[in-house]
């Protein structure tokens, strides 16, 4: 027999397609690692240094922060800038992506907490 013809991709008409070829499904998962979303928020309320972030985040480890960090900034969800002033270091802030990305994940917090729950 043949296999069935797939009928054109329409975004009203998903297409079989395997979850690492997916970009919601990337996405899903990159925000999902621990302190990524977490770090995104603290941000939105403006810059910080690394060590303001640490202080935000109880039970973090500088290495993991340091690699968090990174992937936001591989995402180009984050800024990393150099403050001339003393003590001399870096902030990070959001980019133009990352506050699309937060207002997206403020959406979720409207959300009701039974939203997707089974009925009984």
């Amino acid at each position: 027999m043949t296999e069935p013809a797939i009928a054109s991709a329409s975004p009203e008409t998903p297409m079989p397609r395997r979850p690492d070829l997916c970009p919601v499904e990337d996405w899903l998962a990159f925000l999902g690692h621990r302190w990524n979303a977490l770090l995104l928020w603290h941000l939105s309320a403006g810059a910080r240094r690394h060590g303001e972030l640490m202080a935000c985040l109880p039970n973090i480890t500088a290495k993991v922060l340091s690699e968090r960090l990174d992937g936001l900034l591989r995402r180009g969800l984050v800024e990393r800038d150099q403050v001339s002033a003393f003590p001399r270091g870096v902030v990070y802030s959001l980019s133009e992506g990352g506050r699309q990305v937060v207002a997206i994940l403020d959406r979720f917090e409207t959300l009701p907490s039974s939203f997707g729950e089974p009925r009984h």
